[in-house]
């Protein structure tokens, strides 16, 4: 067989040489407008990345300026902002919220909870609840307050208004120091707080002591000499109900017994 002739060999080789120009010609726009795209778009976030931190940190625009505090009762808004150590010029974004709240509970025990917020762009506020004393314990001529969770959290030279006082009086023999080793000292002072929460409002303003003898003994001294036997501190609720109907039934009573709450009972005039 013969093979191809010179000149459709000619005319392959112009058809191999001139083929490959085409596609390249038809190819590159797309390819080359796909990577510049890419390449704008990688800038851009770069950029972008780049002014975030810089106003975030090194711009002076979002630093703090000032430092609020509400919800303040005994304690001062200028305590708590010493207490608080904010750090006036530094970038909102840098403030450690969680350290500024451990601090304040640390400094200022009276501080039950506290909030730490933002206020952008140039404020901290600082939100505090206190904590409310639900007896007082006697020591030398002060007072030290304890609060619902029979944390005692302030000593004060004078007795809050309406907040009655403690007595913890174990005996030192029978069942009551029996009750004290049992217990401990701390577990009878919860259950005098317990007592004192579970109190009527109106019984709680007329009551000036609390005393404990042991875990299932304690009473309560009122005002104009009354007194009130309460047991332990369960059922709390069922012998405040039991002790506001008793005072109502019998005014002018002197001493109320709700230690067994379905039956109690009153005596004296």
């Amino acid at each position: 067989m013969a093979g191809p002739t010179t000149a459709e060999d000619r005319g392959e080789r112009q058809q191999e040489s001139s083929g490959p120009p085409l596609a390249r010609r038809l190819r590159p726009p797309r390819l080359q407008l796909r990577l510049r795209t890419i390449i704008i778009l990688g800038v851009t976030l770069v950029l972008l990345g780049v002014g975030s931190v810089w106003l975030l940190y090194g711009s002076q625009w979002l630093r703090v300026e000032r430092v609020s505090v509400s919800g303040t009762d005994v304690l001062t808004p200028t305590q708590v902002r010493e207490a608080a150590e904010v750090p006036v010029g530094a970038p909102m974004i840098s403030i450690d919220t969680d350290a500024i709240e451990t601090r304040l509970r640390a400094k200022l025990p009276r501080i039950d909870t506290v909030d730490v917020v933002r206020s952008w762009p140039h404020g901290i506020g600082l939100k505090v609840v206190e904590r409310t004393p639900v007896l007082l314990v006697q020591k030398g001529g002060n007072f030290i307050e304890v609060d619902r969770g029979g944390v005692r959290f302030a000593m004060v030279s004078q007795a809050p208004q309406g907040v009655p006082g403690l007595q913890l009086r174990p005996a030192s023999s029978g069942s009551a120091a029996a009750s004290l080793r049992r217990f401990g000292e701390d577990r009878l002072v919860r259950e005098a707080v317990r007592v004192a929460g579970a109190l009527p409002a109106a019984v709680r303003h007329m009551t000036r002591t609390v005393k404990v003898r042991s875990y299932d003994d304690i009473s309560l001294e009122l005002n104009g000499g009354r007194t009130v036997d309460w047991g332990s501190s369960e059922q709390g609720a069922l012998k405040a109900r039991t002790l506001t109907a008793l005072m109502k039934a019998a005014p002018d009573a002197r001493h109320f017994d709700v230690s067994v709450p379905t039956a109690p009972a009153s005596s004296g005039s």
